[in-house]
């Protein structure tokens, strides 16, 4: 069942979605050649603390998943899609990485990912994330009144399949609210004109998966969380926690830009 919020719910979500956006620019701003995963989550925990929010990422256990997570932000580095844990590995050159947040703050939720590079970049790399940002943009542009979650759907995909990029089938974006996850789904392709209308008051997460080389395919690694690009090839997800209104979509997550 989807929960349509009211205006003074959102303006919660919205309060939830800047911590979520701290948390993002200080991890991205303390990302460099040599520093930890557990380190950047580190980072992340203490915006957290500081604002007197929890993580709805810390010790979530959904029916897939082997184990509950251990940390506050899923650090995913070049071939790693989403979901990945942190742990004892060191940036290095040249790697793109992504970071998914959330935060629960008054008890309602924001969620939100970013994907960036380190030390010196690679072309290939910039473009990707670039994708990412546009089939993002694509995305929440589609979301008002009238339309339907499959209009959202087209215009993420459609601009991620137009570059040339594969799409994971499967893993796309999610109402929100209370929870984290909440109904409906909101893939990353579809046809257009399809699925529920959204409706003012729907807070949606849209967040699209890009794969480098085209390709769609991806294994779950050993940790029963991660997932990888089955080829090898790099990845990039961005998202944001968006609320329809009538005067058009919402940005809840908006953060500082680089």
């Amino acid at each position: 069942m989807v929960e349509l919020k009211t205006d003074t719910s959102i303006d919660a979500m919205h309060a939830a979605g800047q911590v979520v956006g701290r948390a993002l620019t200080a991890v991205r701003d303390a990302a460099a050649v040599g520093v930890s995963l557990l380190e950047l989550d580190e980072v992340a925990r203490e915006v957290l603390r500081e604002a007197g929010a929890s993580s709805p990422f810390l010790g979530y256990r959904p029916s897939f998943a082997p184990t509950p997570f251990p940390a506050v932000i899923c650090a995913s580095v070049n071939d790693a899609i989403v979901h990945g844990i942190p742990g004892r590995y060191r940036l290095r050159d040249g790697d793109l990485v992504s970071i998914d947040c959330g935060a629960v703050l008054d008890g309602w939720a924001g969620d939100s990912a970013i994907s960036f590079t380190v030390g010196r970049p690679r072309p290939a790399d910039l473009r990707l994330i670039e994708t990412a940002e546009r089939a993002l943009a694509a995305g929440i542009a589609a979301a008002v009144p009238g339309n339907r979650i499959g209009d959202i759907a087209h215009a993420v995909g459609r601009v991620c399949r137009d570059a040339g990029y594969g799409i994971p089938h499967g893993f796309g974006g999610h109402g929100i609210g209370r929870r984290m996850h909440e109904d409906p789904d909101v893939p990353n392709e579809g046809r257009p004109g399809r699925g529920l209308p959204l409706r003012p008051g729907m807070a949606l997460a849209i967040e699209p998966m890009v794969i480098a080389s085209g390709k769609d395919a991806y294994y779950e690694a050993s940790d029963g969380w991660t997932l990888r690009t089955s080829d090898g090839s790099r990845a990039a997800h961005v998202e944001h926690t968006v609320a329809v209104t009538e005067s058009g979509p919402r940005i809840l997550t908006a953060r500082e830009t680089p």
